[in-house]
C-alpha cells in the first residue's frame, strides 16, 4: 500500500512507538502492530514520561479486537537503555505526540534513523460516561490502525470484520 507520496516505504526491521506517558497510546500502536504483521519488525514503544500505569480503557479497547495489552510495563526513553534497546538500534520511531516528536528528534539527531510523527487523539480525560470514554479510546485505536495499514500495508494478521476502519487522508490528520 503507497504512502503519502505513492511511495511504499520499505518495512523496516524495528519500530518505536512513542508518546507522552506509554500509557494509551504508543502501547495501543506497539500492541496492534504486533498482531496485525507479527515478527516481521521488533516493535516496542516509550513515553517521553512513565508516570502512570497501563491505562484500563486502553486495555479494554484493544480486548475488543483479542488484542492484550493489560501485561504492558510503562516505560520511558530514559529507561529503554537499562532495559536493552538503545534508541540507536531502531531503524524507525514513530511519534504519537508533540512532545514525544520533539524528545525523539531530540535523542536521535546524533543518529541514522527515521523518526515520523503520526498526530493521534489523546482519548485520557475525554467523556464524562464510561460509554463515551470507550468511544474515544475507539477513535484513537481506529486511527492507529488506520495509520499502520496506511505505512506498512495489508497486514499478516487481518483484523475482526466487525470494525470498519477510514482510510487516513490529508484532511483526516487529527479530529
Amino acid at each position: 500500500m503507497p504512502g503519502r507520496e505513492g511511495i511504499t516505504p520499505a518495512f523496516p526491521g524495528s519500530v518505536l512507538f512513542c508518546c507522552d506517558h506509554n500509557s494509551v497510546r504508543s502501547p495501543m500502536a506497539e500492541a496492534l502492530m504486533k498482531r496485525l504483521y507479527g515478527t516481521r519488525a521488533y516493535v516496542q514503544s516509550a513515553g517521553v514520561k512513565n508516570d502512570r500505569e497501563i491505562d484500563g480503557f486502553a486495555v479494554a479497547v484493544c480486548h475488543e479486537l483479542g488484542v492484550e495489552l493489560a501485561r504492558h510495563r510503562v516505560r520511558s526513553f530514559d529507561q529503554m537503555k537499562g532495559w536493552g534497546d538503545d534508541l540507536a538500534s531502531f531503524d524507525l520511531v514513530l511519534a504519537l505526540s508533540p512532545a514525544s516528536h520533539h524528545r525523539a528528534l531530540d535523542l536521535t539527531r546524533h543518529h541514522a534513523l527515521t523518526v515520523e510523527y503520526w498526530p493521534v487523539l489523546d482519548p485520557s480525560g475525554l467523556g464524562e460516561t464510561r460509554e463515551e470514554k470507550l468511544t474515544y479510546y475507539r477513535q484513537t485505536r481506529d486511527q492507529i490502525i488506520a495509520r499502520l495499514l496506511d505505512r506498512f500495508g495489508p497486514p499478516e494478521n487481518p483484523l475482526p470484520d466487525r470494525i470498519s476502519i477510514p482510510p487516513v487522508g490529508r484532511d483526516r490528520e487529527s479530529p
